[in-house]
């Protein structure tokens, strides 16, 4: 049977193996920083606990619209994911939360769940933002245009626009 202790300094190793940034804030917990492509980093937060490990990552803040069509988004996925499962806070910000027990944690289940968690997260990004902050796309790209500024980080939008 796994303990706090080992279960931290297997996470510890994996975290120093990959290249991947993170920091050890105390003794079995961490914050990872996964790089993305839609949504440029996620951090992730792994807490070893006395019989659990909880893993917690921010996807995107409470939509400023369409709250029901966002929510029966996430729901739907989480018929689909591993591990983690879309949740809310009390703001309404959206975040990928699990637990795993001591004994299931190894190298390749960390890797499998941070896979998966820069998938959901990543992946997920430009709906979420579609979804739920069209009106604030359409504004900023719109002030965007008429101030000359570049709208290239909004380019996966321009289906909104015209």
């Amino acid at each position: 049977m796994a303990t706090p202790q080992d279960v931290t300094e297997r996470v510890a190793e994996y975290l120093g193996s990959t290249g991947l940034d993170f920091e050890q804030s105390k003794p079995g917990t961490f914050v990872v920083t996964l790089p993305g492509e839609r949504k440029l980093l996620t951090t992730v937060s792994i807490v070893v606990g006395n019989h659990a490990v909880s893993i917690n990552s921010f996807v995107a803040r409470a939509p400023e619209e369409n709250h029901v069509g966002v929510y029966r988004w996430i729901l739907e996925r989480n018929r689909k994911t591993y591990a983690v499962a879309y949740a809310l806070d009390h703001l309404g910000d959206i975040y990928l939360s699990g637990r795993l027990s001591l004994d299931a944690i190894s190298a390749e289940e960390l890797d499998r769940v941070l896979g998966c968690i820069l998938e959901y997260s990543d992946g997920s990004f430009n709906t979420l933002l579609e979804l739920g902050f069209t009106t604030a796309i359409r504004k900023e790209w719109q002030w965007r245009v008429e101030h000359g500024e570049p709208t290239t980080n909004l380019e996966a939008f321009r289906h909104l626009i015209e």
